[in-house]
């Protein structure tokens, strides 16, 4: 029988969901429940023909999609929005299902995907260009930015609805069309999301605007990021993928939107609310079982309150509650498989043989009646030495390295020293304090994101998302991001009908 939740989003008969027993060979993957190691569905996977069959339709349709006004294909994502409403609890329950998030997290992530339908329905009235001056006597310039094309989109397992939602959402408005890749870990809220989406626009007389793709790196996405039909793909992942990605995409001169890896710190000042802090770094680090790229994975804390500020974490992860993320009582679920529990041993481990003092967690955690991939949320005390190599990687895991500095400036060099740049935070209750660290030259914080009293996670989809360094450089959601799923023309009129040249350039006659 079909899972419930399949059924309320109307997915249990699509033609990819199967029973996990019929998900047999190698043109099938089962999902399977993080929480308690039991398969959820079978899903089949798409081939090479099938994926140029997707990137042909969602083309195709580009052609029609584009002559749509754009206030009108805000009529679109607003009715898509509506129905996200309608299926917010079962499609957020789906996602806490399938890849392990506690409940709030799972109908949050809904809700984020719905925000920025909400704000790409603005926009849609708002894809402005500029106008300037032109030296040239009866000449008027603009610019414009017009449709770009069908756009790939690659997601990770640990926001399987909402990063499709930032990129989607824009570029539906922008005249683009969507042909999107999932993470294999998280098939079933891909289908579920991609087919309201696209029943609700069928619905209304646009047809193919959303297309889905399932499959290997190797079947599927080698094929989807070097196809010249999509003009641009934007990838979240790893930055091994990332590096890929970009490469082949430039290659062919197309356009990338990456958004990769995070190591994440906080700085916490003598003189900051500590009780502020504290919860702060406890959402930051253990929220989602430690698997955001904004994860808060460094702590760095003024040493004269080190120890008594780290003393009261420790304290308040020994009353975390790990269990079942679908009861409303869990604050940590489970790690999506067992290969990220090995990751998490591994860290674990390399960070005790470069000296690191574990001062809690650093174990598989035991769930009664669960085989789950459960771990305890853990916190490594760095050598006075300040040195822990395994503080420079990021692992996808609750592991948090504590660190302590003297003076602001070797505190904001700590963090500026990994090759991540996507969040960073610092508490403080001084302005010199927090305008060092937003230095205006460049010289403070070098993430995409900074935040002044409040942690790592949790990102409002008003603001441009992404980062620098090995991050990618990439920026979605809110803000003027809308500009990468579209492309500028600069317009020059002659309405004087003299020739005339730019720069007093004289061609032949007296101009």
């Amino acid at each position: 029988m079909p899972h419930p939740l399949l059924d309320a989003l109307g997915v249990a008969d699509h033609p990819r969901v199967v029973e996990p027993g019929g998900a047999r060979g190698a043109g099938f993957v089962v999902s399977t429940n993080p929480a308690t190691g039991e398969p959820i569905a079978g899903v089949r996977l798409d081939d090479g023909a099938s994926c140029e069959r997707a990137i042909g339709e969602a083309d195709a349709a580009f052609g029609r999609w584009r002559e749509v006004p754009a206030p009108v294909r805000g009529q679109v994502v607003r009715a898509i929005a509506d129905e996200y409403r309608r299926l917010r609890e079962p499609l957020g329950r789906l996602v806490s299902l399938e890849v392990g998030k506690i409940a709030s997290e799972g109908v949050g992530e809904v809700q984020e995907t719905i925000d920025i339908a909400d704000f790409a329905v603005g926009l849609s009235r708002q894809l402005h260009g500029c106008t300037m001056p032109s030296e040239r006597p009866g000449h008027r310039m603009y610019e414009q930015w017009l449709p770009l094309g069908a756009i790939g989109v690659i997601t990770a397992f640990n926001f399987p609805n909402a990063v499709w939602g930032w990129n989607a959402m824009l570029a539906a408005v922008c005249g683009d069309t969507v042909v999107w890749k999932p993470s294999l870990l998280a098939p079933l809220t891909a289908i579920a999301t991609n087919a309201i989406a696209d029943r609700v626009a069928a619905s209304m007389g646009h047809e193919g605007v959303f297309r889905l793709v399932i499959g290997t790196d190797e079947e599927v996405g080698e094929r989807l990021i070097a196809d010249r039909r999509l003009p641009l793909v934007s990838a979240t992942g790893s930055c091994r993928m990332g590096r890929r990605v970009g490469r082949v995409v430039a290659e062919r001169l197309g356009r990338c939107l990456l958004e990769l890896g995070g190591n994440n710190a906080v700085i916490v000042e003598p003189d900051a609310d500590l009780d502020l802090a504290m919860k702060a770094v406890l959402f930051g680090a253990v929220g989602t079982a430690g698997q955001r790229c904004t994860t808060t994975r460094r702590l760095i804390v003024h040493e004269s309150i080190a120890d008594a500020f780290v003393e009261s974490l420790v304290a308040a992860y020994r009353g975390v509650r790990i269990g079942d993320p679908l009861d409303p009582a869990t604050l940590v679920g489970p790690l999506v498989n067992e290969r990220a529990v090995e990751g998490f041993e591994a860290a674990v481990r390399a960070a005790r043989e470069q000296g690191g003092e574990v001062l809690v967690g650093g174990r598989r955690a035991s769930v009664p009646g669960s085989r789950g991939h459960f771990v305890e949320p853990t916190i490594v005390r760095a050598p006075a030495s300040g040195v822990l190599p395994i503080a420079m990687e990021e692992t996808f895991a609750p592991i948090l390295y504590v660190f302590t500095y003297r003076d602001l400036e070797g505190a904001i060099g700590m963090q500026n020293a990994v090759p991540q740049g996507l969040s960073s935070a610092i508490f403080t209750s001084r302005i010199s304090s927090a305008d060092r660290f937003l230095s205006p030259s460049g010289t403070g914080s070098d993430c995409g994101l900074a935040y002044v009293n409040l942690g790592t996670s949790g990102a409002e989809i008003g603001g441009a998302f992404g980062g620098e360094k090995d991050t990618g450089g990439g920026r979605e959601s809110g803000s003027d991001a809308w500009k990468a799923y579209a492309r500028r023309q600069t317009c020059t009129v002659n309405f004087g009908g003299a020739f005339r040249l730019a720069q007093g350039i004289q061609f032949g006659e007296e101009q």
